[in-house]
């Protein structure tokens, strides 16, 4: 089975190809772009605003910090239906903690009621919050997974940025456009 290319996950069907990688899903392939495009920040920038975040205040309660990225995962099914998911959360230990307890309950009650997968998949899930809560990133050091979401953070604004100053040039490419 493949792996994504931007977020490491197991691609089993479909998924969206681009060169010769594979992602989850136009939103990993688009984030690999923005990756790519930040490549071109100053390693020193970008430790400066992993830094600034990761001793900032967190962004659910306003708590001070270590924030970091925080995973939760969940899962529910219906009779042959089963979807799971996991996401990530920007905040501190405190507010991942009753995220992640959150994720758990929802996939405890609402995740068995599928046949096979939800029967095999909330265990699986509801171990995985286990995990997640009790060990989770080292508050002694940003993550890999912040450094990340930092530099996409980064990338995204450099494309803005960059289209931004194409838009200036965006009329006389709309007429150029309508009369071919």
């Amino acid at each position: 089975m493949a792996k994504c290319g931007y977020c490491g996950s197991t691609v089993v069907i479909g998924g969206v190809r681009s060169g010769d990688q594979r992602f989850c899903n136009a939103r990993c392939a688009q984030g690999a772009q923005l990756l790519r495009l930040a490549s071109l920040v100053p390693p020193d920038v970008l430790e400066r605003h992993v830094e600034e975040v990761f001793h900032g205040n967190c962004p659910t309660c306003r708590g001070l910090g270590p924030i970091d990225v925080h995973k939760y995962h969940e899962v529910w099914s219906l009779l042959v239906l089963t979807r799971w998911a996991t996401s990530q959360q920007l905040s501190c230990r405190s507010c991942a903690t009753k995220r992640q307890a959150g994720a758990l309950a929802f996939s405890l009650f609402c995740g068995w009621w599928g046949f096979p997968w939800g029967l095999i998949l909330t265990p699986v899930q509801i171990g995985r919050n286990l995990v997640e809560m009790c060990a989770g990133p080292k508050s002694s050091h940003p993550s890999e997974n912040l450094r990340k979401l930092i530099q996409v953070t980064l990338g995204r604004q450099m494309a803005a940025a960059s289209q931004q100053n194409a838009g200036k040039n965006a009329p006389a490419v709309a007429e150029l456009a309508s009369t071919t």
